[in-house]
């Protein structure tokens, strides 16, 4: 499948989004029971004094509190949960409760997922989706065409847009430039050059690694999409899962191979083993563009020294199309339900666009300006070496379009099923079987015709 060839930085010269044919939506609670001309669906009693609440993980806690300050007069509550994080769910069984008493639903979610709209945008057992529509009349246009070509269009359905992306997780090479120089090796380009550095890296430094397998998000999204594996695909609604296409067996066949050699590592990125036992032993490693600050530039984690990491471009099969995978890119959404929609729009424009909210970004953001100025000052800083712009540019621009986006996490199945046979030195080739039935199973019990 051919990469998306866009540049990060152009915008949408129009939303194409289909305005007409605005279909009537069930009443919530405290709505009028008719849908809101201006907005596109049913809106509650609004009320501008009303306290809007956000729900945020940790990791976007700083811009809430940011917000907090700078708009006083903006009455807001704060509440940190996992955001939803490896695929808990936790996000639509809160909501589904809510949906059930008919009352209490926050007025901003936070989600790590790209996959809540597949749920988030239907109307559920007579209750109005929870997420709003954000392009028919909610939003300005002009606002919307400032995110960066593609970056919403795992929250579109339909033609409607049912959230603000926060960031973009392009999956990139970052490499020990220091580690690289002292043991006289080249940056790999491709995954056969990345596999045949493991070799050489294993025989002439043990203990010396090029990533790590141990945390589901990374297995799925770094390297099986990276890889163009097919094993987690969506038409329509039909589910297909393929562990036998050439391109899963290639990657799948690569990481066995690494992990018997030692140059992957099975523990997670974010443990205090990893921390404590390979911070100073990591050659390169594929990973999204957060880990600039979630995992070099943080205190707790690698903590590396100015210059000693770069970014090189994505890792790509040798004369095939040169695409990556995408981690994440966390997602803004504002509730139907809301009696304070003034205020929720004033908070998401915030966290998404301001110069606020790319100084604390600590990875690419979706939008347009505020990714030109994150770039530009981590270009500025020195702190990597190489083309740090040039290198997230295109990563952002190749991500490959064949990834699905159904009602369910890839992340839960590999932790159920991968994690545990590679920490009881099982090759990921022995389970594979199990791990597809488990995806099919899930698309099965969340309603999607299975491809067999």
């Amino acid at each position: 499948m051919a990469p998306q060839h866009r540049s990060h930085l152009t915008r949408i010269a129009a939303v194409g989004f289909t305005l007409a044919g605005v279909v009537s939506l069930s009443a919530c609670a405290g709505g009028g029971g008719e849908v809101n001309s201006e907005y596109g669906f049913v809106t509650a009693e609004q009320d501008p004094e009303s306290t809007i609440t956000v729900w945020v993980d940790a990791a976007r806690e700083p811009i809430a509190t940011a917000f907090q300050e700078e708009f006083p007069d903006v009455p807001i509550s704060i509440e940190t949960y996992d955001g939803n994080a490896g695929g808990s769910g936790s996000f639509q069984t809160k909501m589904a409760l809510f949906d059930q008493s008919g009352e209490g639903w926050p007025d901003v979610v936070f989600s790590t997922q790209t996959n809540d709209a597949s749920w988030a945008a239907k109307e559920t057992n007579g209750v109005q989706a929870f997420a709003a529509p954000l392009n028919q009349g909610y939003f300005d246009t002009d606002f919307l065409d400032g995110f960066t070509d593609g970056a919403l269009d795992p929250i579109t359905v339909d033609g409607t847009v049912y959230g603000l992306r926060n960031d973009l997780a392009p999956v990139s090479l970052w490499y020990n430039e220091t580690l690289l120089t002292e043991f006289g090796y080249d940056i790999p380009t491709t995954w056969e050059e990345y596999e045949a550095l493991g070799e050489k890296l294993a025989a002439e430094h043990p203990g010396y690694i090029l990533g790590s397998v141990g945390d589901s998000f990374v297995g799925t999204y770094v390297y099986y999409w990276g890889a163009q594996a097919p094993i987690f695909q969506l038409d329509g609604d039909t589910f297909s899962s393929n562990f036998e296409d050439e391109h899963s067996v290639a990657m799948t066949t690569m990481l066995d191979n690494m992990v018997a050699n030692g140059t992957l590592i099975t523990d997670s990125v974010f443990s205090a083993t990893f921390v404590e036992n390979y911070s100073d032993k990591i050659v390169a490693i594929p990973g999204p563009a957060w880990y600039a600050g979630a995992i070099f530039q943080n205190p707790d984690n690698v903590n590396a020294d100015p210059g000693e990491f770069g970014v090189a471009d994505p890792l790509y099969w040798e004369g095939e199309d040169q695409v990556t995978g995408n981690v994440g890119g966390g997602v803004w959404y504002a509730s139907s339900h809301s009696t304070n929609l003034d205020a929720v729009k004033t908070f998401l424009e915030y966290v998404t666009a301001s110069e606020t909210a790319a100084a604390l970004a600590t990875g690419l953001p979706a939008y347009d300006s505020a990714a030109s100025e994150w770039l530009a000052a981590q270009a500025e800083s020195g702190f990597f070496v190489g083309d740090f712009e040039g290198a997230i540019s295109t990563a952002a621009a190749s991500i490959w379009s064949g990834w699905g986006f159904p009602n369910f996490s890839p992340e839960t199945a590999y932790a159920e099923v991968v994690v545990p046979a590679l920490s009881e030195g099982t090759p990921i080739a022995d389970v594979t079987g199990d791990w597809q039935q488990k995806y099919l199973n899930e698309a099965q019990v969340n309603g999607y015709t299975v491809a067999q």
